[in-house]
């Protein structure tokens, strides 16, 4: 697989999103590093048929988001976005895909780790937040500024990244344009972790093949609990605890789980 600063070999030179599987774990890499892997229609229906088939296999468990190149993304490729935005916004996913930021369409369920360096413009920012853990190289430069270009963010920020960050200081990034840094990002709350540059997607592996090893339909579980707290609120969500627990215990996971914590020995889960 390349690293980040490779390009692709010939046989995925077309490919605008790399995908491979590597055990449980899904890479899902940005791939016009030319480009600062700026956004193409083309390319976002690769990647929102990538999100399909990680949400569908169930060998899958965890995804990683990564981007060839020294640079996350510029953010869209105006010139050939621009003319494709309707009054609807813009449709791009492809039949079984699902959409990277979920501003609509089925939600994926299964997390995702996401690693960036360099320019993470607009949508990058909105793929981190549509994520669920940030790994960031000291390196990488922010930037939400649609507003300079005369339109907002319709990728999920203006939902987001207030609650991520607190109104103050989402409102500071998002209505200015300005850029901000990698510091800045993990002190608001949008990164986790800050990493040095080229390190950034092997320690997004390393937490993804940590998730991965966990009981996959606990994690999901835990997963749509948490987002139902944050869309339907928390009293929706602990209704659902119970029967989700009822459920869980019941799974061949759970008496894999309980064998080894007895034996004291690592539980293999397998998915059921």
């Amino acid at each position: 697989m390349p690293s980040p600063a490779t390009s692709p070999s010939p046989a995925t030179r077309e490919s605008l999103v790399l995908t491979e599987r590597r055990g449980h774990v899904f890479l899902i890499g940005l791939n016009r590093s030319e480009k600062r892997n700026a956004a193409t229609f083309e390319m976002l229906q690769q990647l929102a048929a990538a999100y399909g088939e990680l949400d569908d296999d169930p060998e899958l468990r965890v995804g990683v988001v990564w981007a060839v190149g020294d640079h996350f993304t510029g953010g869209l490729d105006l010139a050939d976005i621009g003319p494709r935005l309707g009054s609807d916004g813009l449709d791009f996913v492809p039949d079984g895909g699902i959409h990277p930021w979920q501003v609509e369409g089925r939600s994926l369920r299964k997390p995702v780790v996401i690693a960036v360096q360099g320019t993470c413009f607009t949508l990058g920012i909105e793929l981190a937040l549509a994520s669920d853990i940030v790994v960031a190289a000291s390196d990488t430069r922010f930037a939400q500024l649609e507003v300079s270009r005369g339109i907002l963010p319709f990728g999920g920020a203006t939902i987001r990244f207030p609650r991520v960050a607190g109104w103050g200081d989402a409102m500071r990034w998002i209505l200015t344009g300005d850029t901000f840094d990698a510091a800045e990002a993990h002190r608001i709350g949008l990164v986790q972790e800050v990493v040095e540059p080229g390190a950034q997607r092997d320690r997004a592996l390393e937490l993804a093949e940590r998730i991965a090893a966990q009981a996959p339909l606990a994690v999901q579980a835990a997963l749509a609990n948490a987002r139902t707290a944050v869309r339907e609120g928390d009293a929706v969500a602990e209704a659902a605890l119970g029967p989700a627990l009822a459920s869980l215990a019941a799974s061949e996971d759970a008496a894999i789980g309980m064998r080894a914590f007895a034996t004291r020995t690592t539980p293999d889960f397998v998915g059921r």
